[in-house]
């Protein structure tokens, strides 16, 4: 399983290190008197559940949001190490996924602040899906870690965040309904994946991946698939035994773009998901929305 620190040179994460030396005072507190907590979600839509639920009390930022760049290969950055130095609140995903964060958050030391790993939050091994995000219950469990944390750094705005919080969990409940609505009509619908991204979404849906796991096992790692597997998840779309394809449209090859363009030529409709969250789409629970429609109209098909 990939982690974007693959790539990060030892090099770079001493220049990283030497670099906070010189970013690393304290942020100013947050307080109800008005002045922003500084907060960071390693991913954009962490980032973006700190800012609906922060409101006007945070300044809220990310690290990994380039949905034209494949998360796996992040290098991390100075701006990122400064990021981290002046953060009071941090978000890391975990699992493997963003692992750079600990050299990060390790070299600028601050004893106040906040680090929750959504990895620990909800209890998993480091042999899951990293996508946890596309579970339908994370996101509302990181929700009432990050109210929690933000209250604990601005206890005078405890109030203010919960209400916030409030409003977050109302647009998340569209996407459980879409959820519910989908599985009512498409339980078992088969389905092929160049890599197991949204395998949450459809497992909550109750679609059914016939692509062999170890082709997009090896997607993910970054390496070629198996002869026999790429055969495999050729047939699948030219004989038109799956109703979608869905085509990770930040990660990927050759191999991968071979498959989207055999979908394409075979008549197979393809539905892109993503890591992160679409320069075009504005909140979570808008880019997951997009994509369920997408896929609704794919199995529609």
């Amino acid at each position: 399983m990939r982690s974007p620190l693959t790539h990060l040179r030892s090099a770079t994460v001493a220049a990283l290190v030497l670099a906070l030396g010189a970013c690393a005072s304290p942020a100013p507190a947050g307080t109800g008197s008005g002045t922003a907590i500084a907060v960071l979600g390693t991913e954009n839509f962490y980032a973006d559940l700190l800012a609906q639920i922060g409101g006007s009390r945070v300044s809220a930022s990310s690290i990994l949001n380039d949905p034209n760049a494949d998360p796996h290969e992040y290098e991390a950055s100075p701006a990122a190490a400064k990021q981290v130095a002046d953060a009071k609140l941090v978000i890391v995903n975990g699992i493997g996924y963003d692992d750079f964060m600990d050299r990060l958050i390790g070299a600028s030391t601050k004893p106040d602040r906040i680090v929750i790993n959504v990895q620990d939050l909800l209890g998993v091994k480091n042999d899951v899906n990293v996508h946890v995000w596309y579970d339908p219950a994370t996101m509302p469990k990181v929700a009432d870690a990050a109210t929690d944390a933000l209250s604990k750094l601005d206890p005078q705005s405890a109030g203010y965040f919960a209400a916030q919080k409030a409003k977050y969990l109302a647009g998340l409940k569209a996407i459980s309904d879409k959820i519910a609505a989908l599985k009512t009509k498409y339980t078992g619908t088969p389905v092929a994946f160049t890599e197991n991204v949204a395998g949450y979404l459809t497992d909550a849906i109750g679609l059914k991946v016939l692509t062999p796991p170890a082709f997009m096992e090896a997607i993910e790692s970054g390496t070629d698939p198996a002869p026999g597997d790429v055969a495999a998840e050729r047939d699948l779309i030219t004989s038109k035994k799956v109703k979608a394809l869905l085509y990770n449209s930040q990660v990927t090859s050759p191999i991968t773009q071979q498959v989207h363009d055999l979908a394409e030529k075979s008549g197979v409709p393809i539905v892109g998901v993503a890591e992160t969250i679409p320069a075009a789409l504005k909140t979570f629970a808008e880019w997951q929305l997009a994509q369920l429609d997408d896929l609704e109209k794919a199995l529609a098909k």
